[in-house]
């Protein structure tokens, strides 16, 4: 069993790529609130998402994280979607890089000091209103958009296949 825990708000952005990672792995999609920690061990996988505030996932994942048994080497992935701006600038691989080490590093290490195995992590832009930029009508207007999607679904293709191969790995040793 595979399990997508997401905490998604203002405009749903997180949602739509957790959405597309359920359909793709199989998963429940669940939110940190419904998350039943006597059942953590149960599932094979499990990812976990939120938009970007103030530089780390929301207040109630990492809650969630706090609250987690140790997970003797679980694999989990991490995912967000955050406002920093795209599209003002040419796609820059090591600046998407860095988006991601710095905004993950919260729950990174949280999920680390825990026992998981982060096995990947994902993150695209997404539509951004926050205080003064409602005022400009907001930024990374659409996003995330069709590409974002794409990129998803292959990211959750790669898992999916990773998860099914090291379980026939794990089955042709039994």
């Amino acid at each position: 069993m595979i399990l997508v825990v997401v905490k998604s708000i203002h405009h749903k952005n997180t949602e739509k790529i957790a959405n597309v990672f359920a359909e793709v792995l199989d998963a429940q999609l669940k939110t940190p609130e419904e998350v039943d920690l006597g059942d953590i061990q149960d599932y094979s996988l499990i990812g976990f998402g939120s938009g970007i505030y103030g530089g780390k996932h929301h207040e109630f994942l990492l809650n969630l994280a706090d609250k987690l048994p140790q997970g003797k080497n679980q694999k989990v992935f991490i995912f967000s979607t955050d406002g920093a701006p795209r599209g003002l600038i040419k796609y820059d691989p090591l600046y998407e890089k860095e988006i991601l080490s710095h905004n993950h590093s919260k729950l990174r290490e949280k999920l680390q000091s825990k026992g998981y195995k982060i096995v990947d992590e994902f993150n695209c832009g997404g539509f951004n209103t926050n205080k003064f930029l409602k005022l400009f009508g907001g930024i990374n207007k659409g996003r995330p958009n069709a590409d974002d999607l794409k990129h998803a679904e292959k990211f959750a293709q790669n898992l999916k296949q990773n998860v099914e191969n090291k379980q026939q790995s794990y089955l042709k040793q039994s």
